[in-house]
């Protein structure tokens, strides 16, 4: 009389471990690399609340502010998050009258990419609405949003 066979032998849990094997060492990277970016919006959320009050500074002075003290914000070490050291905000060439670029700069930590920047740059245009520019800084185009990988701009009213 025949034994039935009951579960699996030992070649066939090692083949299933080694296609878990397998699909992890491929699910693993684009997981890190959709968490970084996750992150990355973060501090793109951080900057909306400064880039509104970096339009605002230039639509009642007519230029750009300096520093965050004078966009009327925190210091640039106060505004950070989880994956965020810092928000900074700058003048890029601007002088009275308004020309130049408004800047800010948001420094990200080791949760992304230790000490790399996204930068948007804003510039006014005679109708007085400002673009704002993402696209520089250091930080890797595969972490960045679609919006900020090259060429793309967004655009706020200052008047």
């Amino acid at each position: 009389m025949k034994t039935m066979q009951k579960g699996f032998t030992l070649i066939e849990l090692m083949i299933v471990i080694a296609i878990i094997g397998i699909l992890a060492a491929i699910a693993l990277p684009a997981y890190q690399d959709y968490t970084k970016r996750s992150r990355v919006s973060e501090g793109l959320s951080l900057a909306g609340g400064v880039k509104s009050a970096v339009t605002e500074y230039y639509a009642s002075n007519n230029a750009w502010p300096a520093n965050n003290a004078a966009a009327g914000i925190a210091n640039a070490t106060d505004i950070k998050g989880n994956a965020v050291t810092k928000v900074e905000v700058s003048a890029d060439g601007a002088t009275a009258g308004g020309a130049g670029k408004g800047k800010i700069t948001v420094t990200f930590n080791e949760k992304v990419d230790n000490g790399k920047t996204l930068i948007m740059e804003g510039e006014a245009n005679a109708a007085g609405s400002v673009k704002w520019d993402c696209t520089k800084g250091d930080l890797a185009t595969k972490y960045r949003p679609s919006e900020c990988r090259g060429g793309a701009t967004t655009t706020g009213n200052a008047g």
